[in-house]
């Protein structure tokens, strides 16, 4: 009864995700000719923001390992200049927390906020 009311004592194994780091303008260019053979996501974040906190630990809990995706994972207070440059390349506004599903070198899906969450990724790979 209190492990439900509290929650168990013993320690829960933290899912890790295969996080690659964007933190280059180049990389931009690798992303987009890679998804013209598997599908590339791009999760920007910022560190200094709660709710993006939160989308971020609901998207590990949510993500599903098998995927056959590569999954960027972008600070963009770090690299603001390489969130902007997102934005430019694959023509979609700046929002934070987003997911950008990439395919043959485009955007064919986005999300921000409560919507990452919604999304089927099944269906982009």
């Amino acid at each position: 009864m209190f492990k439900k009311l509290f929650g168990s004592s013993e320690p829960k194994e933290e899912k890790i995700l295969p996080w690659i780091a964007l933190n280059s303008i180049d990389q931009l260019d690798i992303i987009e000719e890679k998804s013209k053979g598997k599908t590339q996501l791009i999760f920007k974040h910022s560190t200094r923001c709660g709710i993006s906190r939160m989308v971020m630990n609901q998207f590990v809990a949510a993500y599903d390992l098998d995927l056959n995706t590569d999954l960027y994972y972008l600070d963009l207070l770090s690299y603001r200049e390489v969130s902007n440059e997102v934005g430019y390349k694959f023509q979609v506004m700046h929002e934070s927390p987003q997911l950008l599903v990439i395919r043959n070198g485009v955007v064919v899906a986005h999300a921000s906020h409560g919507g990452i969450i919604d999304m089927d990724l099944e269906k982009f790979i």
